[in-house]
C-alpha cells in the first residue's frame, strides 16, 4: 500500500534540521504541501525546501517563530491560512533538551525554559491547529515526544516531564474529541542519529554504552522516524488515536533484563 498524502496541508514545527527535516520530507514526498518551520535557523529550513523541491514536493512555505511565543506561534498559523487556506495535518515536533542538571541543584530558568518550549509551545501549537481541524471536522495532530515521556533520564527531569505532558495531553485530547473526525497521537522516537547527538555517536565509548540501552543494537535514523510519521498522519492509520507509538528499537523493553533477573 503506498502513503497518499496528496492536496494534505502539513505544519512541521521544528523542520529546518534532524527529525522535524527527515519528517517534512518524507511527508513532501507522499504528495503533501508542506510548510517548514525554523526558530532562528532560515539556512537549515530554506534547505529543507530544496530538499523537498528535489523529491517533487507540491507546495511549500516558510515559516518562522519561537513556538513559546503565542505571537510568534499565531502568525505562523496566520501564514498557512494566507496561502493554502487549510490545515490538514500539524506535526508538532519543535523542542529543546535542556542543560544536564541534577534536580537538588537545578536553576528554575532552565525548568521554565524546557517547559515553555516543549510543552506550552506544544499545547499552543494543538490548540491553535484544533481551530482550523474543528470547523472541518477533520485532520491529525501528531506529536513527537521521546522514549522519555516514559523512561526516566537522571539530570533531564524537565525534558522528561514535557514529553510526559504532551503525552497525556494527547490522551485527553482524544477524549475530547470524541467522534469529530480529527485524530491525535504521539510518536516516540528513541536514540536517533542526528546533529543533535553527533558527540556521543560519533566517541566508540559512549556510542557503545548506549547501544547498550538498545535491545536492537543500533540507534535509529531520521528518515525511519520521517517514514513512521508519514504513515501515522495517513489514513492508512486512521484507527490509531489516542496513543503514543514508540519507534525506539525497543528501548523501552527494559533492556537491563534480557539476561534474565
Amino acid at each position: 500500500m503506498k502513503i497518499d498524502l496528496t492536496n494534505k496541508v502539513a505544519f512541521v514545527t521544528g523542520s529546518s534540521s534532524g527529525i522535524g527535516q527527515a519528517i517534512a520530507l518524507s511527508l513532501g514526498k507522499a504528495g503533501a504541501k508542506v510548510v517548514v518551520h525554523c526558530r532562528s535557523n532560515r539556512e537549515g529550513a530554506e534547505a529543507t525546501v530544496r530538499q523537498l523541491e528535489a523529491a517533487g514536493a507540491p507546495e511549500t512555505l516558510i515559516v518562522q517563530g519561537d513556538v513559546s511565543k503565542e505571537e510568534d506561534l499565531a502568525d505562523c498559523f496566520t501564514a498557512i491560512d494566507k496561502t493554502f487556506g487549510q490545515l490538514d495535518i500539524f506535526v508538532n515536533n519543535a523542542g529543546i533538551d535542556g542543560e544536564r542538571e541534577l534536580i537538588s541543584e537545578g536553576k528554575l530558568e532552565t525548568f521554565q525554559k524546557v517547559i515553555d518550549v516543549n510543552l506550552k509551545g506544544g499545547f499552543m501549537g494543538i490548540q491553535m491547529a484544533l481551530q482550523r481541524m474543528l470547523p472541518r471536522q477533520a485532520g491529525v495532530i501528531l506529536s513527537i515526544t521521546s522514549t522519555h515521556e516514559k523512561v526516566p533520564w537522571a539530570g533531564q527531569a524537565p525534558y522528561c516531564a514535557s514529553k510526559a505532558g504532551i503525552a497525556i495531553i494527547t490522551e485527553s485530547l482524544a477524549l475530547e474529541l470524541g467522534d469529530s473526525g480529527i485524530r491525535v497521537l504521539n510518536l516516540a522516537p528513541g536514540a536517533i542519529k542526528t546533529d543533535i547527538n553527533r558527540d556521543v555517536w560519533e566517541n566508540e565509548e559512549t556510542l557503545a554504552d548506549l547501544v547498550e540501552k538498545i535491545p536492537q543494537g543500533r540507534m535509529g535514523t531520521s528518515e525511519e522516524i520521517g517514514d513512521v510519521a508519514a504513515f501515522l498522519v495517513s489514513d492508512l492509520a486512521g484507527y490509531i488515536h489516542g496513543t503514543t507509538v514508540f519507534a525506539d528499537g525497543a528501548m523501552t523493553a527494559y533492556p537491563s533484563f534480557a539476561k534474565g533477573g
